[in-house]
């Protein structure tokens, strides 16, 4: 059976929430106006919360963003589908995205975190639908692992046809490297929920990826 795919938004700017990181106000405010600035997929990655604290965020998240981007839950195949989430993101070491695929259905993306080319070309036969790969610059929410830069990009985008999205310590400074090097979006976590404010953050990190004016994008 073919699935039925959802489309990864091209370019993308992915939002990887960290509850720690919150000084003053709720995640899904911040979400919220986060995906005003135009970030286009969210994925909530909260290993530490019980599942019935997990479940309602992300039911508070959906209802925050109102479609107007992609939620994807880390992890939790249960708390994908029971919050109505768009998709499932899985670790390097989680279990097979092709078991994910039969226990989340068709509808819903299954992404997955490549640190190497022998992962990304692993995941691709399994049937991910977007990679998640770096670590490219060094990271404060990684210091021991040591950055592979746009060339682990060039590297994986050479052996794959799915989408590629850049991770780890990407800024608006360094930003445009990752997508020449032919990723098609960056995550960012820091950069926008510890930002004073999360839409001009998602706006600037935007401007840093696209040639297109910021008042080309569609108003959300």
């Amino acid at each position: 059976m073919v699935r039925k795919k959802l489309a990864v938004p091209d370019p993308c700017l992915c939002l990887i929430t960290n509850l720690r990181l919150i000084a003053d106000g709720d995640l899904a405010s911040i979400v919220r106006d986060a995906v005003s600035g135009g970030v286009d997929l969210v994925q909530l990655r909260e290993k530490n919360l019980p599942g019935a604290e997990l479940l309602k965020l992300a039911r508070e998240i959906k209802h925050a963003i109102k479609g107007r981007a992609l939620l994807i839950v880390n992890e939790r195949l249960d708390i994908a589908m029971a919050s109505g989430a768009d998709g499932v993101h899985l670790g390097e070491s989680s279990l097979p995205v092709s078991t994910a695929i039969q226990i989340v259905g068709n509808d819903m993306l299954v992404g997955k975190s490549v640190h190497s080319v022998g992962a990304a070309i692993a995941a691709d036969k399994e049937g991910a639908d977007y990679l998640l790969a770096g670590t490219i610059f060094k990271t404060s929410s990684k210091p021991d692992t040591k950055p592979q830069g746009p060339a682990l990009i060039r590297s994986i985008v050479a052996v794959t046809n799915k989408p590629v999205i850049g991770i780890g310590g990407i800024t608006r400074k360094n930003a445009a490297s990752v997508l020449d090097a032919g990723a098609i979006g960056i995550a960012a976590m820091s950069g926008i929920l510890a930002a004073a404010n999360p839409s001009k953050a998602a706006e600037s990190l935007i401007d840093s990826m696209t040639e297109l004016p910021l008042l080309a994008r569609q108003p959300r």
